[in-house]
């Protein structure tokens, strides 16, 4: 009987495509929730927008472009509902690589992938109000924003996800150290090249590029960096 470490190529395959299935169907039933609840997401995401404006609602220029976004949002929706069971189904196929003690870890990192995730998401809802009026700021009063919902839609829905996904790379760091790939002293080493790192990604990968996003982002990244230092030191000693 061939064990889980010696899973021939086509085995890993079947396994690939199973956990994506999983993922797949748990989104669409997330979506479907967050079809039924999608005027009260929509508001929920355009509150920021009209906070910074002062404007109430965003316009749409084409017959259809109301159902396209009612469909996003609820794709949104299902996207963050389904986390826990797409992040798990991402870190599933990579267990059966790991030893038994190793294995020991699968739950906690799970819980803490979601947590970050969830926690990514709403630091970045707390703080796109204050990034779009800094963007919108640079208009003055002789430009006044006139923005359609599905171009502002694909803003928020990029700053929210790279947020909560950029969230979770403590967990990859705190894994490597569990597994013995670096230690709290590499990782403290490796300080200045963690902020180069952080401050990279972030600058591609921030919707617009502007450097107080940057700054949002980053400076949380290397918050969670230092945390990390300090579990991989205490708790892994422990």
């Amino acid at each position: 009987m061939t064990t889980a470490g010696q899973m021939p190529v086509l085995e890993h395959l079947r396994e690939l495509r199973r956990r994506l299935l999983i993922s797949v169907i748990a989104v669409i039933v997330g979506a479907i929730v967050g079809f039924i609840f999608r005027d009260r997401l929509l508001d929920l995401i355009v509150d920021p927008y009209e906070r910074a404006t002062g404007q109430s609602g965003l316009a749409f220029f084409e017959v259809g472009e109301a159902f396209s976004v009612s469909m996003k949002v609820a794709l949104f929706g299902g996207v963050v509902l389904a986390a826990p069971v797409w992040l798990y189904q991402i870190w599933g196929f990579v267990t059966p690589a790991l030893s038994k003690r190793e294995k020991k870890w699968v739950i906690p990192i799970i819980l803490t992938l979601v947590i970050l995730f969830v926690a990514g998401v709403v630091f970045a809802y707390w703080t796109m109000e204050r990034a779009l009026e800094w963007l919108l700021g640079f208009g003055g009063e002789d430009l006044v924003p006139v923005i359609g919902v599905n171009r502002f839609l694909n803003f928020a829905f990029r700053y929210l996800l790279v947020f909560g996904i950029s969230f979770l790379f403590p967990v990859f760091v705190f894994a490597a150290g569990a597994v013995g790939a670096v230690s709290s002293t590499q990782l403290k080493k490796g300080r200045r090249w963690a902020v180069l790192i952080i401050v990279v990604v972030g600058a591609i990968l921030t919707p617009t590029g502007d450097p107080l996003t940057l700054l949002l982002l980053s400076t949380p990244l290397y918050l969670l960096y230092e945390i990390t230092i300090w579990l991989v030191r205490f708790v892994l000693k422990k």
